[in-house]
């Protein structure tokens, strides 16, 4: 069993290893007040303002902030409804806008969210957000491993959704987009990308993570060059030689 400082130090280097910009996330569903952990930030009654679940999750990432959304901190339907605090509405004009995964009706009372490095608790889905060559260097070894299949993607709103129900609800992992609300109200960058991780599988994803950058594909070790005949690696020259692709004397650099 992963204990809370394993999360974080799972945070930690994640952090170091991809030179991400922000925190990833620790999210956690909340199924009664006294699961909310102390010292969290609730905005209504501790700042009195609202702000969408994008701005929260903005807020821990960025300013290393513990923010709590209940019902009442919400200025945004999305979480509200996916979630499960309030009932999805049935008007049928509506209906091509509210046709994402929800939680169950109160299931839940609300969400939290902090830096993984940090937190406080047991996260339910460590949310990612990278550019595309840190991503890449998060996923490939689910490929290296016969586990490409467990990860899957959305990329259209609400992205707060996307990035937390189907994850718990399947055990997959969800590549998703900033929505429009995440980038014009929560600052997301044009070049970010999200991966959110179910709880049981960033052990494994870090592993991975850090055997990448031991080698010459690492995100931190890459090296970008335009060079012709660039030196082959042993399969390619198994396979260049099998097709008879070299001249003589090459294949051996």
């Amino acid at each position: 069993m992963t204990t809370l400082s394993e999360y974080n130090r799972y945070g930690e280097e994640l952090e170091k290893l991809l030179i991400l910009r922000t925190s990833p996330l620790a999210v956690k569903m909340l199924e009664k007040e006294e699961d909310i952990p102390a010292g969290a930030i609730r905005p209504k009654k501790d700042r009195g303002i609202h702000i969408a679940q994008c701005q929260a999750f903005a807020l821990s990432r960025r300013q290393k902030e513990t923010l709590v959304m209940l019902k009442e901190d919400n200025w945004c339907f999305a979480a509200l409804i996916a979630y499960g605090l309030v009932d999805k509405p049935d008007d049928p004009e509506f209906q091509r806008f509210l046709a994402f995964p929800t939680f169950a009706r109160d299931k839940y009372i609300g969400i939290v969210s902090a830096p993984l490095r940090t937190a406080n608790f047991e996260p339910d889905v460590v949310i990612i957000y990278s550019n595309t060559s840190q991503l890449r260097s998060l996923l490939m070894p689910t490929h290296f491993i016969g586990e490409e299949a467990k990860v899957n993607y959305h990329f259209f709103p609400p992205a707060c959704a996307y990035q937390v129900v189907p994850v718990m609800e399947s055990g997959q992992m969800m590549v998703t987009l900033p929505d429009p609300g995440d980038y014009t109200r929560a600052l997301a960058g044009e070049d970010e990308i999200i991966l959110s991780v179910p709880k049981d599988k960033i052990g494994t994803l870090v592993d991975g993570v850090r055997q990448m950058e031991d080698g010459d594909f690492g995100y931190a070790r890459a090296i970008m060059y335009m060079q012709h005949d660039f030196p082959h690696p042993p399969m390619y020259q198994t396979f260049f030689k099998r097709w008879g692709l070299y001249d003589k004397g090459e294949g051996k650099k």
